[in-house]
Parts: C-alpha cells; sequence; structure tokens
C-alpha cells in the first residue's frame, strides 16, 4: 500500500506536469493572438478588437499555472546567499521559515482569488465577451497547485548542487 507521501507526490507530479503543459500552452495562444493582431492591423487593416484581451488572459493564466512548477524545483522559494552563508539549524530555521512564508503567500493568494472570484462574475471582459471571473480564476488555481507544488518540495525536495560549494559565477 502506498504511504501518503507517496500518494501526494504521485498526484502533484501529475497536476504540475498538466499546469506547465497548459501554462506553455498559454503562452504559445499569446503568441500566436499576437501574431494575428500584428497581420490584422498592418497587414490587413482592420482591428482585432479580442486580441489584446486575449493576450492578457493568456499570460495571466501562463503565469500563475507555470509557477507551481518553479515551487517544485526551489526557484522561487531559496534565498541562496543567506542559504551559503548559513549553516546547521540557522539554515534549517531559514528553509522553515521561507516555507512558510510561501504558505501565507499563496494562502492569501488562494483565499482572494475565491473572493474576487465571485465579486467580478457579472462583470464582462471588453473585446471577449466573458465573465471576468475567468481571468481571476487563474489566482486560486495557480495557488492551489503551487501548494502542492510547494509541500511536494518539502517532502522531496529535488537534489541540488552542493549549496556548502562556493559561487563559481564570479
Amino acid at each position: 500500500m502506498a504511504t501518503l507521501t507517496s500518494i501526494i507526490l504521485m498526484v502533484e507530479r501529475r497536476v504540475t506536469r498538466v499546469a506547465l503543459f497548459l501554462g506553455s500552452l498559454a503562452l504559445v495562444l499569446a503568441f500566436l493572438a499576437g501574431a494575428y493582431q500584428i497581420i490584422a492591423r498592418f497587414i490587413l487593416f482592420q482591428s482585432a478588437a479580442w486580441s489584446e484581451p486575449f493576450i492578457q488572459l493568456a499570460l495571466i493564466w501562463m503565469t500563475y499555472l507555470t509557477v507551481a512548477s518553479a515551487m517544485r524545483t526551489g526557484s522561487l522559494i531559496s534565498v541562496d546567499l543567506m542559504l551559503r552563508k548559513t549553516t546547521g539549524r540557522l539554515r534549517a530555521a531559514l528553509r522553515v521559515f521561507g516555507t512558510l512564508a510561501m504558505l501565507l503567500l499563496l494562502g492569501v493568494l488562494l483565499w482572494f482569488g475565491i473572493e474576487i472570484v465571485l465579486r467580478v462574475k457579472y462583470q464582462t471582459i471588453a473585446g471577449l465577451n466573458i465573465s471576468a471571473s475567468w481571468a481571476y480564476l487563474a489566482l486560486p488555481i495557480g495557488a492551489a497547485f503551487s501548494i502542492l507544488a510547494l509541500i511536494a518540495h518539502v517532502l522531496d525536495p529535488p537534489q541540488a548542487v552542493d549549496e556548502t560549494s562556493p559561487d563559481t559565477t564570479e
């Protein structure tokens, strides 16, 4: 029987993979809409009123979906200089503080993301004629995915280069 940790890691791996795929797809769609906008405006001499809000919507979703992948690898929660300069209990305390700070931030994003989705459900996005909730829904969904990825990062940190080694970028 699988342990709770292995189940969490399995679910997170799949969710993060899907989120990264959808975020990448959103970037491609934003690029295609931008290319169409340029062609429509400067070659066809016709305005595409939907393209600008669509690009914004796609980039918002891309950002909030792909942050889970960065969270999983520890890219957003590392404080490299302080980690390199500390050892032992101080380093462990720094890691715990960073994780708790990120959980707090993601919890706030989740809570207020849900609040704003509910508050703007009757507003529409000009040019797309869809509810503004679709844009703001990226906040709680991205936060939920990121919380799962952060928990997975704590349970199974990725193998990294030795943090005590001197910085070789100088």
